[in-house]
C-alpha cells in the first residue's frame, strides 16, 4: 500500500520561512512525479509545484521566486522550501504521487500552513 506522509506545517509570521516534507513508502518513489498543492476553505485543490521523475519543476505564479520543490529519491521524499511567506499562502498542504501506468494517484493526508500578518 502506497503512502505520503507530510510533515513541517505550522504557524509562522509573514516573511518567514518553512520547510515541508512529504515521505513516501510502498512504491518506487524515484519513478513518479510529485508534487504540493493547497487548498483553503472552500476552494478546490490548486497546485503549488510539481517535479517530475525526471527532475523537471513548475511552480504556480504565485510562489514563483519563494517556494523551491526538491526531491531525495534515496529517501523517498519531496521537499517544499517555503520562503518570504505570505498571508495568502495559509491553507492545507497536501502532496500528491503521479499516477503511473496501473498505479492510481495517491494523495498525503494534508499539513496545515498558517501565516500570520
Amino acid at each position: 500500500q502506497v503512502q505520503l506522509v507530510e510533515s513541517g506545517g505550522g504557524l509562522v509570521q509573514a516573511g518567514g520561512s518553512l520547510r515541508l516534507s512529504c515521505a513516501a513508502s510502498g512504491t518506487i518513489f524515484s519513478a513518479r512525479g510529485v508534487g504540493w498543492y493547497r487548498q483553503t476553505p472552500g476552494k478546490q485543490r490548486a497546485l503549488v509545484a510539481t517535479i517530475s521523475s525526471g527532475g523537471s519543476i513548475n511552480y504556480a505564479d504565485s510562489v514563483k521566486g519563494r517556494f523551491t520543490i526538491s526531491r531525495d529519491n534515496a529517501k523517498n521524499t519531496v521537499y517544499l522550501q517555503m520562503n518570504s511567506l505570505k498571508p495568502e499562502d495559509t491553507g492545507a498542504y497536501y502532496c500528491h504521487l503521479d499516477p503511473r501506468l496501473a498505479l492510481a494517484e495517491v494523495w498525503g493526508q494534508g499539513t496545515l500552513v498558517t501565516v500570520s500578518s
